[in-house]
């Protein structure tokens, strides 16, 4: 039996963790190449590039903290809040509405606009609020 020397220098490398290595990045390159295969390939239609001169129809009211009440981003009584959301509605009667309030306004104020989006018949109403972030 030969007693090996503890100082001796290998002359060969070890190989082994390196291709441990090369495994696992070809493993993830071969599941995020099949994770980026979406359905079918079909050939989508072409849309026109040209932005388009039709006014958004959606209005939104806003309701600042201090109880200034805006539409889009012109500010408004709530006479003249009903009276443009009147016209708004003979011109377009399927009229989207959203409203904005700021989480420190009275309650009051929100259901005073609340009361005149009613009175005017507007079914498709909105509320915004933030994104619960977790």
């Amino acid at each position: 039996m030969k007693v090996e020397e503890e100082g001796k220098v290998y002359d060969d490398i070890n190989i082994t963790p390196m291709l441990d290595v090369a495994y696992v990045l070809l493993l993830i390159f071969i599941i995020m190449t099949t994770a980026t295969v979406q359905g079918i390939t079909v050939n989508l239609p072409k849309a026109s590039s040209t932005p388009s001169l039709s006014k958004p129809k959606t209005k939104a009211i806003s309701i600042t903290p201090d109880g200034s009440v805006y539409l889009d981003t012109y500010p408004v009584s709530l006479q003249e809040l009903e009276t443009r959301l009147a016209q708004y509605k003979a011109a377009t009667p399927d009229l989207p509405v959203v409203v904005k309030a700021d989480a420190s306004v009275q309650y009051q104020k929100v259901i005073e606009v609340l009361d005149i989006v009613t009175r005017l018949q507007i079914s498709q109403l909105g509320l915004v609020t933030q994104k619960l972030v977790k």
